[in-house]
C-alpha cells in the first residue's frame, strides 16, 4: 500500500471513531434528558370533580379508636325501609344492581332471584332467595367500622343510620368476597376485579366527601395509587 493510501485508511478510521463517538454522546445525552424528565414528571392530577381531585380535599389523619363501635346500636339495624319508598334497603339494592329480576309471589319488592355481574370479582353470579341468599350480599363500600374510626364515632345516630342505608355507600357484590373484605379500607383490601378498582376507590372518595369523613395516610396513598391510573375517574353520584 502507497503511503497516499495509508493516508487515506488512517483519515477514514479517524473520522469513522470519531462519529462513533458523536453517536455515543448523543445518545447518553438523550438518556439523561429523559431521566431528567421523568424525574420531574408531577404525580397525575385530576380534573375538577373527578375523585383523584376530591380525594386531595378530604382531611388525612390518623384513625381514632374503635371503642365504643356497636353496628346495631350505633348504625341501626339491617336493613331498614330509610326512604320510606316500601322496601328494605337490601331489596332496593337487590333491585338496583341485578338483572332478570323476578320478585316473589304476590310482592314487588322482595327480590326471588336474579343475576348479579359482581364487581368484586367479575365472575356472574345467581342469586335465589332462601339457604343460599348469602351468595350475594349488600357491601358497605365504606365499612361503617372504618367510617366510625374516621369521624362517625362523633356524629348522631341519624346520621350514622343515613350513611349505613345511603345506595352511594352500597353495592351488591360476591358474598365471600364482601365478608373477605370485612371493615378494611383501601389500604388493605381492594377488588380482585382490576377493572372495577378506579370505580370502587372513586365510590369511597364520594361517600367520605359526602359525610365530611377523613382519610388515614396509608388509605390516601392507596386510593392515589389506584387513580394514578385513571386521574379522570368521576365521583359516582349515587
Amino acid at each position: 500500500m502507497s503511503a497516499t493510501a495509508r493516508k487515506k485508511s488512517s483519515q477514514k478510521r479517524k473520522t469513522l471513531q470519531l462519529v462513533l463517538i458523536a453517536v455515543a454522546a448523543l445518545v447518553l445525552a438523550g438518556n439523561f434528558v429523559v431521566k431528567s424528565l421523568g424525574d420531574d414528571v408531577a404525580p397525575a392530577e385530576g380534573a375538577e370533580g373527578s375523585a383523584l381531585a376530591t380525594l386531595e380535599d378530604l382531611t388525612v389523619q390518623d384513625a381514632a379508636t374503635e371503642a365504643g363501635y356497636d353496628r346495631e346500636s350505633d348504625f341501626g339495624t339491617a336493613w331498614q325501609d330509610v326512604d320510606d319508598n316500601g322496601c328494605d334497603t337490601r331489596n332496593d339494592m337487590l333491585q338496583r344492581d341485578l338483572e332478570d329480576i323476578e320478585f316473589s309471589s304476590g310482592d314487588t319488592c322482595e327480590v326471588a332471584s336474579g343475576t348479579l355481574d359482581d364487581p368484586y370479582t367479575g365472575e356472574t353470579i345467581a342469586f335465589e332467595r332462601g339457604e343460599n341468599s348469602g351468595d350475594v350480599q349488600i357491601d358497605h363500600v365504606v365499612a361503617l367500622m372504618n367510617a366510625w374510626t374516621t369521624g362517625a364515632a362523633d356524629w348522631d345516630k341519624e346520621k350514622r343510620v343515613q350513611i349505613a342505608n345511603d345506595p352511594l355507600n352500597l353495592v351488591a357484590s360476591d358474598g365471600p368476597a364482601n365478608m373477605g373484605k370485612g371493615a378494611r379500607d383501601a389500604s388493605e383490601w381492594l377488588p380482585e376485579n382490576q377493572a372495577y378498582r378506579c370505580e370502587y376507590v372513586a365510590r369511597q372518595i364520594a361517600v367520605k366527601a359526602k359525610y365530611g369523613l377523613w382519610v388515614t395516610p396509608a388509605e390516601h396513598d392507596a386510593m392515589a395509587d389506584v387513580l394514578t391510573s385513571c386521574p379522570a375517574e368521576p365521583l359516582p353520584a349515587s
